[in-house]
């Protein structure tokens, strides 16, 4: 146990949702990445990560949005990650990036289903289940630094969110994909994937390579999990 550091009050929540606030502070992100130096990524514990994010409407106008997306898009490539939601850079609006064209081991990309997926800009993101399959992986979070856990998800479900032109879109996802698009899509809602992880499977980065195994079965008999 560490010692504890002096209290610093908390942002103000109303201050947080204003249209004002959320817009210069999204300016502010942007001007920074255009400048050339890259965005913090927030960490559990700041009072963003706890909101329900607000829905996207007309807060930033269609040339903020689109800088804004751009500078998401290059955090997240240089973390770097598969997803980023905008509540990790501080921002309470719904608003995510996805990609993830890492190259995996066939045995893997079997094991967990993880199909390349594209780069996607998701507003207002919802999903649902589909049948019962579920599937039990590792995953890490950018705003968690230094650990991975096992989360226990649907394997399967659909999609509804509006792309960066407004337009609505409807898709469907398996496997590693539909891990990444609920992994963010909580963050939209206040959750980290700390709070759905089987506890006793969490480890240190360091001590991943034990149990980075295609699946989770190693890892459970040695973590008893």
């Amino acid at each position: 146990m560490s010692p504890q550091a002096e209290p610093h009050p908390a942002p103000n929540e109303s201050t947080l949702y204003s249209p004002a606030w959320i817009r210069e502070e999204v300016t502010r992100i942007v001007e920074l990445h255009e400048s050339g130096t890259m965005p913090s990524i927030v960490q559990l514990g700041h009072p963003v990560l706890r909101m329900q994010a607000q829905q996207h409407g007309a807060q930033l106008g269609q040339e903020l949005l689109r800088r804004f997306l751009d500078a998401m898009k290059a955090v997240m490539l240089d973390a770097p990650g598969v997803g980023l939601a905008a509540p990790q850079l501080g921002i309470p609006l719904r608003i995510a990036v996805l990609e993830d064209l890492y190259e995996t081991s066939p045995e893997i990309a079997a094991a967990r289903e993880r199909e390349p997926l594209e780069y996607l800009e998701i507003l207002n993101p919802r999903y649902e289940r589909v049948g019962e399959r579920s599937a039990e992986f590792y995953e890490g979070c950018l705003s968690f630094n230094g650990y991975q856990g096992v989360v226990v998800r649907p394997a399967d479900i659909t999609t509804s969110f509006t792309d960066a032109d407004g337009l609505p879109r409807e898709q469907a996802f398996s496997g590693w994909q539909a891990r990444i698009f609920q992994h963010e899509t909580d963050h939209l809602n206040g959750t980290v994937y700390i709070d759905k992880a089987l506890s006793r499977s969490l480890c240190a980065n360091h001590e991943y390579p034990r149990w980075a195994n295609p699946d989770v079965d190693l890892a459970r008999r040695g973590l008893d999990f």
